[in-house]
């Protein structure tokens, strides 16, 4: 038995399989969850349904800038479960346009609301809507952000103010939503080549980078992140809530290196 058995966990953010979210989806299905894959449009569900179908998945259309369609997605959870334990936000977003060049010439109006509203106020929303399916239970919400939102990361641009915001986001969320049970948490995951990382430039530079200078010397893997969220997720973490878990190697840690000379 799993220690998420029993456990019922709606996962937004899928899109194909090497997406976080799907690492995610693997380890909580491992570990005993019933989930609830979401499809942002037609496009993206031809892609998740046959990964949903692998793990026995519900599946609904949920494209988090429409509250008509978030209010319908968890209307439906109440029809078919009754209840949610787990809600996984793995979703963020920007123009391709803003991630290129330098901050302050990429950064337009609308590149840094849609930022925002996609990747940052879609988990507030998500979290409204999941409340009243955890009521009396131990809910747990986790979302995903990235060492962007602290620290300068070229060409990472407005995505950073929005990771930024999103884990202003779980502290708010967290004092709010605790007293009801539910917890919520965030994951700094290291850069790993997803269909959404694709569109930062430099992307396999900074892999090579954390890969020389990260104590454990390696990037992480979908496995890493799906298994930390799924202890994050289960009530191995009960008391744990408001907090920004690194599952990056210890490149966070790391202030200074330098390469190692021949006989060192």
């Amino acid at each position: 038995m799993g220690f998420m058995t029993g456990k019922r966990a709606l996962i937004v953010g899928v899109a194909t399989d090497r997406s976080i979210a799907w690492g995610i989806a693997q380890a909580m299905h491992r570990e005993g969850a019933t989930l609830a894959i979401s499809y942002a449009n037609d496009k993206l569900k031809e892609r998740v349904l046959p990964l949903a179908a692998q793990l026995g998945a519900l599946t609904l259309p949920l494209d988090v800038t429409s509250d008509a369609e978030i209010d319908a997605a968890f209307a439906r959870l109440s029809r078919e479960w009754g209840s949610l334990d787990v809600l996984v936000h793995a979703v963020a977003y920007a123009p391709r346009e803003a991630l290129t060049g330098n901050f302050v010439e990429a950064t337009s109006r609308d590149s840094f609301r849609i930022a925002h509203d996609i990747s940052s106020y879609s988990l507030t929303a998500l979290a409204r809507g999941a409340a009243p399916l955890m009521a009396g239970r131990q809910g747990a919400i986790v979302t995903l952000t990235y060492l962007g939102a602290v620290r300068s990361v070229p060409s990472y641009n407005v995505m950073g103010l929005a990771k930024a915001s999103l884990e202003a986001n779980v502290r708010f969320l967290a004092a709010d939503m605790g007293p009801n049970g539910i917890r919520v948490n965030g994951i700094s995951a290291g850069p790993i080549k997803t269909l959404a990382a694709a569109g930062i430039p430099g992307l396999r530079k900074m892999l090579g980078r954390v890969a020389e200078v990260a104590p454990l010397r390696r990037n992480v893997t979908l496995d890493d992140v799906g298994n930390a969220a799924a202890f994050l997720c289960s009530d191995l973490a009960a008391g744990i809530t408001g907090e920004i878990l690194y599952v990056d190697s210890g490149f966070s840690t790391v202030g200074m290196s330098f390469p190692l000379e021949a006989g060192e």
